[in-house]
């Protein structure tokens, strides 16, 4: 009993914040006629109005986000063309990295340099850990096999670390620069200024649930180093 309670508590813990984002975004989706612009169409107003040297807007298929090496901020089609609370929030919270990556975030730039190294740690840890199993037969000795198994937990660290450092830059991006510029720009209406703030938390936290699986996935593979 004791121990289906601690597996419902994780799993709640696990994908809670990624069903909850999913709800809010979803509960805030529907066309607003009293919102002047669409999601993309605010990006590209606020880009102006901030003059972002060389920042423009586009739509994407792989989720919204700021490229700070390509200066553009990228929507969903859906985001992009809609008239939504959701679009604007989004779009504003994009633009939010832009007005970062202008004023020279060291935060933003850190993690930019680390992305490539991070992906590239995270492919090498992926082989060693599938790899292992075979290695720790071939050689019938545990050394090399808990050895290569700690070189494969590198990948969830580093991942781990990854949001560690980006969890900031979210929250800043959306309640520093998003919520103030929507709110004083009269963007929304001070009726809908909960719900953005509610929309703008669920896109911060869009990184909870990856970075909460890591270490499920993390304590999982100790586990298993541990047996050995």
């Amino acid at each position: 009993m004791i121990f289906a309670a601690g597996v419902l508590i994780i799993l709640a813990l696990i994908f809670g914040p990624s069903l909850w984002v999913k709800f809010v975004m979803k509960k805030h989706s529907s066309e607003k006629p009293e919102i002047p612009g669409t999601g993309g169409e605010l990006a590209a107003h606020l880009i102006e109005r901030f003059s972002l040297r060389g920042v423009t807007v586009e739509v994407t298929e792989l989720g919204d986000h700021y490229d700070p090496t390509e200066k553009k901020v990228r929507l969903l089609r859906e985001h992009y063309e809609s008239k939504s609370l959701t679009a604007i929030a989004i779009a504003a919270h994009e633009v939010g990295h832009a007005i970062q990556d202008q004023q020279g975030d060291k935060r933003l730039a850190t993690r930019t340099k680390m992305i490539p190294i991070v992906n590239s740690v995270a492919r090498l840890s992926a082989i060693i850990i599938s790899l292992s199993p075979v290695i720790g037969i071939i050689t019938r000795h545990p050394m090399p096999f808990s050895l290569l198994l700690l070189l494969g937990l590198s990948g969830f660290i580093a991942r781990m670390l990854i949001h560690a450092v980006t969890l900031p830059i979210e929250f800043d991006a959306s309640f520093s620069k998003a919520l103030p510029l929507l709110r004083e720009g009269k963007y929304i209406s001070q009726s809908n200024e909960k719900a953005v703030s509610q929309i703008l938390k669920a896109a911060s936290l869009t990184y909870v649930s990856a970075a909460l699986a890591d270490i499920l996935n993390l304590g999982r593979w100790i586990v298993i180093l541990s047996r050995r």
